[in-house]
């Protein structure tokens, strides 16, 4: 019998692989509704859907290995991530799924409450969350909404060899900024960012995803330690902002 392996578990959602299987139970139904019609209307390789419950998903694995994660090098070839980047245009060029993103002025506001917190409470340096908010400034204007996935660090897609098998959690799929799905897939591994952009095929402000990649970091620190990660690990969200100094 396959063991019950739980790959992901805090108050909001948890996420259970029982061999080829991954339950994904989520406390809040409408993500789960998301995650289901943004597979089926995006066009790259995605989970097959088993079946579902309320709060309740059952997906299929997926083949192939993650790209990589955050905190440690990727062992995937430049071609591996120019494909990533192929496929992240693929799905920008989509047309747009039919619910919105989230506006400016409440990314903004949320952005200065988080600033603000980290800052209160002596969870970060002032100098660090003012330069990582300086930077952040150039993210935060009008963009083009493209179809993004929402939440597509390095270990929401697999590869095998240098092809996408398929790319996973689409709960945060919406109408938004291509260069943040760029950004959020390179936060900690600046290094390949070269290749994702060339496998993108089209010029991008760098300074913007640098920018992303300071606002996500600023947004992150908080929600992760109160969900039981650690943002100061080596390589993860708090060495992004220490690099920005």
């Amino acid at each position: 019998m396959d063991e019950v392996k739980v790959v992901v578990a805090h108050s909001e959602r948890a996420t259970l692989r029982v061999g080829d299987v991954f339950l994904k139970v989520d406390a809040d139904q409408a993500r789960i509704d998301v995650e289901v019609e943004a597979m089926a209307l995006a066009p790259v390789p995605t989970p097959k859907v088993l079946w579902r419950k309320p709060s309740v998903l059952a997906i299929a694995a997926v083949p192939g290995t993650v790209l990589g994660r955050l905190g440690e090098p990727s062992t995937a070839s430049p071609a591996a991530w120019a494909a990533a980047g192929a496929a992240i245009r693929k799905l920008h060029d989509a047309p747009l799924p039919p619910w919105p993103g989230r506006r400016l002025d409440e990314l903004v506001a949320e952005l200065d409450g988080e600033c603000e917190w980290l800052v209160a409470n002596g969870v970060l340096p002032a100098d660090l969350v003012t330069r990582n908010r300086q930077v952040a400034e150039a993210a935060l204007r009008p963009w083009t909404p493209v179809f993004t996935h929402g939440d597509l660090q390095i270990a929401h897609v697999f590869v095998d060899g240098d092809e996408i098998t398929g790319i996973i959690d689409w709960s945060e799929a919406s109408q938004g900024d291509a260069l943040y799905d760029l950004a959020t897939l390179t936060l900690g591994h600046e290094e390949h960012l070269g290749d994702v952009v060339a496998g993108y095929g089209t010029d991008v402000d760098l300074d913007v995803i640098r920018a992303w990649w300071s606002l996500r970091s600023l947004l992150g620190v908080r929600w992760l330690a109160e969900h039981g990660f650690d943002p100061t690990a080596p390589g993860c969200e708090v060495d992004v902002l220490r690099s920005r100094m």
